[in-house]
């Protein structure tokens, strides 16, 4: 048993908030061990964790509150007794063990593509759209990365503008492949500045010092699965249709922390002044915007924050009512497992943690 994360004190008195037992689907995986961090970090109030991954990682002895936990094999009986579970296991793992979790009781936040679109499962980013989380039916959607530090910032300028178009190109980092791609980053450097030729294993070109327009599949309308991802998702978490948003998603040779170019045409008038004001006293926000002193997003300052960094606010003075922006966000954190643990931290506060019968 786990010491609790959940006490606290009041003039003198512990109070116990109510704990769960929490298992980690994908847990010695780079999501995985991110989850396991911030779940530690931000208190939450865990009676248990129940770390489970492949067979082959089962037995791999990880920390957690400062004591060990022996990872599990995951199974179709591993969510007996659970409450919550964060999946970071692939989509196809996700597609077959979520159902059984659900039956177990067990409510799931899944970080894979598997449930994301699927109409009877809330997508939710918890500064956008938290009250989705309402009507969940034991499963719930952590959106694509790229898609979650985008929106992110865009609400506080819908709320006041209304958006009617998007379009964004991203710079994605090596990490939202997974540790093979940063090894393989690495190493490609060391290779390229011994003047070795480069191994190209994980992706289908050579990462280091090149950007590679491709993200995941090709679709038959030339975009990729990534690009039609950000396209989706977007107007399902703004719960607006009628925003038209196009996207070109790119690999660049970062290891941590997703760029973004953001043009956006408005409905109506928003000044950069303006739009500097919502976007600094948005929730998750950082705005860091001072170009004559060189402050700007970059990824490098990004890495293990948990905010979305904003910069680069300018008219765009092609179309009317248009604005460029420039936003930065770790994709690890925000982009993945920050954003499946505030999740789960909404279905605390709501007593969400229970599968609708």
């Amino acid at each position: 048993m786990l010491k609790s994360l959940g006490c606290q004190k009041v003039k003198g008195r512990e109070i116990v908030a109510r704990e769960y037992r929490v298992a980690v689907a994908g847990a010695t995986g780079a999501v995985g061990r991110a989850m396991r961090s911030i779940l530690e970090e931000r208190r939450f109030p865990v009676k248990e964790l129940v770390a489970l991954a492949t067979a082959k990682s089962a037995g791999t002895r990880l920390e957690f509150a400062g004591e060990e936990v022996i990872c599990q094999e995951l199974t179709p009986e591993s969510f007996k007794g659970i409450d919550l579970a964060l999946f970071s296991a692939g989509g196809g793992t996700s597609l077959k063990f979520a159902p059984y979790a659900k039956e177990a009781g067990c409510v799931v936040v899944d970080n894979s593509s598997a449930w994301r679109m699927e109409p009877n499962v809330p997508l939710v980013v918890p500064e956008v759209n938290p009250d989705d989380v309402d009507w969940h039916t034991g499963i719930i959607a952590n959106p694509n990365c790229s898609t979650i530090q985008m929106v992110v910032a865009l609400k506080p300028l819908h709320d006041e503008a209304q958006i009617k178009r998007v379009v964004v190109s991203t710079y994605q980092a090596v990490s939202g492949t997974g540790a093979k791609a940063i090894n393989e980053l690495m190493q490609q450097t060391t290779r390229l500045l011994a003047d070795e030729a480069p191994e190209i294993v994980v992706y289908p070109h050579q990462i280091a010092f090149n950007c590679l327009p491709h993200i995941d599949v090709f679709l038959e309308d030339g975009y990729t699965k990534e690009e039609r991802k950000m396209v989706d998702e977007t107007k399902k978490i703004m719960g607006d249709d009628s925003i038209a948003v196009t996207a070109t998603c790119v690999r660049v040779p970062v290891v941590y922390g997703h760029s973004e170019s953001v043009n956006l045409q408005f409905a109506r008038p928003l000044s950069v002044e303006r739009a500097k004001e919502l976007l600094a006293g948005a929730p998750g926000v950082r705005l860091v915007d001072d170009p004559d002193d060189k402050l700007y997003p970059m990824p490098i300052e990004a890495a293990g924050k948990d905010d979305t960094y904003v910069g680069r606010i300018r008219v765009d003075p092609t179309a009317e009512n248009a604005l460029n922006l420039w936003v930065v966000s770790d994709n690890l954190r925000k982009g993945a497992a920050l954003n499946a643990v505030q999740i789960a931290e909404l279905l605390t506060q709501r007593d969400l943690v229970r599968v609708p019968r």
